[in-house]
């Protein structure tokens, strides 16, 4: 799963590229931010990447992220969406 650092202006939804960003794996940005990440939506990208990844640092400020989502961590999103059906939130 590959992941790259955008820019995300949230007001007119428009995806940028950064100019020097590399291509990570999406389980190492994860860990960076301690996995307080939040899909926003659907994308469709000629790289294959297909969606939008909200990362939250320690002063809890977005950093935009476009995530090659693959098989595995489909199943790891499903695993947790079940895994908190009937959690209150407190």
């Amino acid at each position: 799963m590959k992941s790259l650092h955008i820019s995300y202006n949230e007001a007119t939804q428009t995806i940028d590229r950064i100019d020097n960003a590399a291509p990570e794996h999406w389980g190492t940005v994860c860990e960076r931010f301690d996995n307080d990440v939040q899909r926003i939506k659907d994308v469709s990208d000629a790289s294959g990447y297909n969606a939008l990844y909200v990362c939250y640092d320690a002063n809890n400020q977005p950093e935009y992220y476009l995530v090659e989502e693959d098989a595995a961590l489909l199943k790891l999103r499903r695993k947790t969406f079940l895994s908190k059906l009937g959690q209150t939130k407190v």
